[in-house]
């Protein structure tokens, strides 16, 4: 499959083995589209691009830390450069982000508000608004993931700074869904509850009743193809 014919997919926070980011890469594949792995790690971000092709696939990998705006900046440009003439992008896929328990809001410090919303907000909003462009050329499809502790009824004690985080990134989500409804290109985001990993396992009862990266990687795909281009501005929980 030609760099020109192919579709192409932005997956971002794909670096780490046993997470989600290297089912989503590889399911994605699997429906014919061309990965631009993106991790804050180059190697890990190589490594996962080097499985894809070992797999057959197509795959390109780049180092960027997703909070730093020139660093985003010039991430879109390389990418371009691989992105046909004019340059397009089909689906970014905004896995990038992290958790961490916050304690209690009278105990916290500004640091854990300002980590969660450059790890989970900053890093959304600046991929977004500098692979817009490209997805706009294709009118292509953008995918959030927020979480179920943003939902209504969720208990957000001792992980609020996270919870407001992937709140944002809802609001962010919505914004564009409505700004770029004309454009062709859709935002949807993703909720789930405790998602199978290797982190999680490592760190969670192991009586969790999680969601699996299958089940998550089904409905990304899902949401970059055809068959959900009437769907934009939607939260879909998974769990």
């Amino acid at each position: 499959m030609t760099q020109e014919s192919s579709r192409i997919a932005v997956v971002t926070g794909i670096g780490r083995t046993g997470q989600t980011g290297e089912v989503i890469a590889r399911v994605l594949a699997e429906a014919g589209m061309r990965i631009v792995a993106i991790a804050r790690s180059g190697d890990e971000a190589k490594a996962r691009a080097d499985d894809l092709r070992a797999a057959g696939h197509d795959a390109v990998s780049f180092a960027c830390d997703l909070s730093d705006e020139s660093q985003v900046a010039k991430l879109a440009r390389d990418v371009a450069q691989t992105a046909g003439s004019p340059p397009r992008v089909d689906a970014l896929v905004n896995i990038a982000g992290g958790f961490a328990m916050s304690g209690p809001v009278a105990d916290s410090t500004l640091d854990v508000w300002h980590t969660r919303l450059s790890i989970n907000v900053a890093t959304a909003y600046l991929a977004t608004r500098a692979f817009l462009p490209m997805l706009r050329a294709a009118r292509g499809s953008i995918v959030y993931f927020s979480s179920a502790a943003a939902l209504p009824g969720a208990n957000v004690s001792r992980m609020w700074a996270y919870a407001a985080s992937k709140s944002s990134v809802i609001v962010l989500m919505r914004a564009v869904a409505e700004e770029e409804r004309t454009s062709g290109v859709r935002a949807n985001a993703l909720a789930p509850t405790a998602i199978r990993t290797e982190a999680n396992l490592s760190s969670m009862s192991d009586k969790t009743k999680y969601v699996e990266r299958e089940d998550v990687a089904a409905a990304v795909s899902w949401l970059c193809s055809d068959a959900s281009r009437a769907v934009t501005g939607q939260v879909i929980r998974l769990g």
